[in-house]
């Protein structure tokens, strides 16, 4: 073999040999981002913690039985197997409470410039027909389904978010 060769086979395997070095190197620098635990490994006990703590935002559990009803005037037809229970708000901390209706769920709170709709999401099945964010003197979010259409309205009283049924 000729001087030549061999040196275009050697600076071809060194070649070879440092980019896969470098991609080595990448893969593990990005691969643990990508591919790791968020927030690193947790222990038996950080888990038994954390599955102790309830559930916060108070929405109801995933696939479980909807909770709340209709805003006046916007709810499914007279033929409803009966009267549902009010939307259910539950307390978070500061100004913030979350409500829940059939067709949906919202997360609110008193602002200097009046309610804000800090999140909202609807059911399987239905959709966000309509938005009004805030902050202003009154919020709200319409989810529209195979049920009916279910609008969320709310207000500030006292500083806290509370239902406005008579939202016009």
């Amino acid at each position: 073999m000729g001087r030549r060769t061999f040196l275009a086979v050697a600076g071809w395997l060194a070649t070879a040999v440092v980019a896969t070095l470098i991609g080595l190197a990448a893969i593990r620098v990005v691969g643990e981002s990508l591919t790791g635990t968020p927030g690193g490994i947790r222990s038996q006990e950080e888990i038994s913690r954390a599955l102790a703590e309830p559930v916060p935002g108070g929405t109801g559990s995933p696939g479980g039985p909807p909770t709340g009803t209709p805003a006046p005037g916007t709810g499914p037809s007279a033929s409803s197997s009966g009267p549902a229970p009010p939307a259910s708000p539950s307390v978070e901390p500061g100004n913030r409470r979350s409500f829940s209706t059939a067709g949906g769920s919202a997360v609110a709170e008193c602002v200097s410039g009046g309610v804000f709709l800090k999140s909202w999401s609807a059911r399987p099945g239905y959709r966000v027909d309509d938005v009004d964010r805030g902050p202003d003197d009154d919020a709200d979010v319409t989810f529209v389904g195979p049920s009916g259409e279910y609008e969320l309205a709310v207000r500030c009283v006292g500083g806290v978010p509370v239902l406005d049924p008579d939202d016009d």
